[in-house]
């Protein structure tokens, strides 16, 4: 028998974290909680073990999730020139991505998204349409595996004012020909989404992508 795959482990301990997340969530027998207890160790052994993290950063993974387990959401904002677009290098990892990240409560998604432009940019946009909301776990979409479940809203934004600044997570901003693209923080963003939002930046008729 093969070997299951990151991908693949990575998606039964989000099946069985969920169980056990939705269980503690709803019932108050003190029995089911205790197993349900049992199940979130489980997947924290299983983690420690297929991925070699530590137990004690395994066990924290979902500490902050309330309620009803649910996917993250994600916010990238793609912003054109011409036939460029607006990067920025993070911190994190030295590569490239277009601006974003977690949309925090109370904020609504295009206002999430022109947030993150500016803090991370410097540049003022404005977000004009929703171009593609996608399953960040999907393997088609080409990322590399991730523990948690997340969903990306990647919209299409115009400039409207601002200049170049560095943030706290990003220390580089430039506009990148749409055919010349630098290393990619491919957890963030692939050259394949760039390449199909520039496509919706030409055809403002495009409908959204999905799933």
């Amino acid at each position: 028998m093969a070997q299951p795959s990151v991908s693949e482990v990575l998606e039964w301990a989000r099946r069985v974290q969920a169980i056990a997340h939705n269980g503690l969530a709803f019932t108050r027998d003190p029995f089911d909680q205790e197993r349900y207890r049992q199940l979130q160790e489980l997947v924290a052994s299983i983690l420690t073990r297929e991925l070699g993290l530590p137990l004690e950063r395994t066990r924290t993974l979902w500490d902050h999730d309330d309620g009803y387990a649910t996917p993250k959401v994600d916010v990238r904002g793609g912003v054109f020139r011409n036939d460029t677009v607006l990067l920025v290098r993070e911190r994190a990892d030295g590569r490239w991505t277009l601006p974003g990240g977690w949309v925090d409560v109370n904020d609504g998604p295009s206002a999430a998204v022109e947030r993150e432009i500016l803090e991370e940019s410097g540049y003022r946009a404005r977000a004009i349409k929703l171009a593609a909301l996608i399953d960040k776990n999907n393997p088609r979409h080409g990322h590399p595996p991730e523990i948690r479940h997340i969903y990306k809203l990647i919209f299409l934004c115009e400039l409207t004012g601002g200049a170049p600044a560095t943030s706290t997570e990003t220390d580089g901003v430039d506009f990148f020909p749409v055919t010349a693209l630098p290393e990619l923080s491919l957890g963030r963003i692939t050259a394949a989404q760039i390449a199909r939002l520039y496509e919706h930046e030409r055809r403002r008729d495009l409908p959204t992508d999905f799933d």
